[in-house]
Formats: C-alpha cells, sequence, structure tokens
C-alpha cells in the first residue's frame, strides 16, 4: 500500500482553529482503503496551539483576526509537514480545502468576511512545488 498525507481535522482529531474537527468519515473510509494514510495538522507542527484564533491569508502574509502575523508558524509546520511526507515517501495529500494552510484552488480572502478567492493554503503550496499531488476535501 501507497503512503498518504491527511489533514488530522479529517479523520475526526479536533485540530481545527476552534478545538473542534472536519470528520470525512466517509471520505476516510474510502482512502484508508488504497492509502496508509498519515495524519498532520501543519498548524500544530508550526507551534501554534488549539484551540486558536482563525488565520487567513493576506498580501501574502498569514494573520489572525486581531491581526497578529503568523507566517513564520505556517510555513514552519508545512517544512514540517513536508518532512514527514518525504520520509513517509507519500506522494499524495488529502487536504482540507479553504484552509490558510491546506486549502487549493480557493483560500479564504483574509477579511474574515467568509469571501473566496483563488490561492493556495501555505502547506498545499508547498506539497505542491515539491510534487505531491495534493487534493483538497471540503
Amino acid at each position: 500500500m501507497r503512503y498518504a498525507i491527511i489533514s488530522s481535522c479529517l479523520i475526526g482529531l479536533n485540530t481545527k482553529y476552534d478545538g473542534t474537527n472536519n470528520l470525512r468519515e466517509e471520505v476516510v473510509e474510502r482512502l484508508k482503503n488504497e492509502y496508509i494514510l498519515i495524519p498532520i495538522c501543519p498548524e500544530q507542527l508550526g507551534g501554534l496551539p488549539t484551540p486558536r484564533n482563525p488565520c487567513e491569508i493576506k498580501d501574502g502574509r498569514v494573520i489572525d483576526l486581531t491581526g497578529r502575523d503568523f507566517t513564520n508558524n505556517f510555513y514552519k509546520g508545512a517544512y514540517e509537514a513536508l518532512k514527514l511526507a518525504r520520509f513517509f515517501g507519500a506522494q499524495i495529500a488529502f487536504l482540507k480545502s479553504k484552509s490558510p494552510s491546506c486549502g487549493c484552488g480557493k483560500i479564504y480572502d483574509g477579511s474574515f468576511s467568509r469571501k473566496l478567492i483563488e490561492g493556495n493554503g501555505i502547506t498545499a503550496d508547498i506539497f505542491m512545488r515539491n510534487d505531491i499531488k495534493v487534493v483538497c476535501i471540503d
């Protein structure tokens, strides 16, 4: 079987910014038949606590609701996640859509108004630039 990275919130771990999860049981059950899943939360790997304030990407920086800049934490977590992917030889990652870490194709615009724009989260972008296929799960 092949290894795949998966956002830990998608398997039911309470790693989402508000201390909850984004469990997608039917998706996870299907993926478990094809892959050995490696759960990660890049935000936790970057040193952020759970729960934490929501963050969005604005002008290339990752900020929270109060305007605090967490860009360095997001990059640190993304590179730690990349180390894990490389260690296991994972060539695909199933990541949570719209997230400032994991989103691919569309992310929130940085206004905290739930408006989506074209773009990728930090981890998704780093994975793609390192030849790891990213599949976003809503």
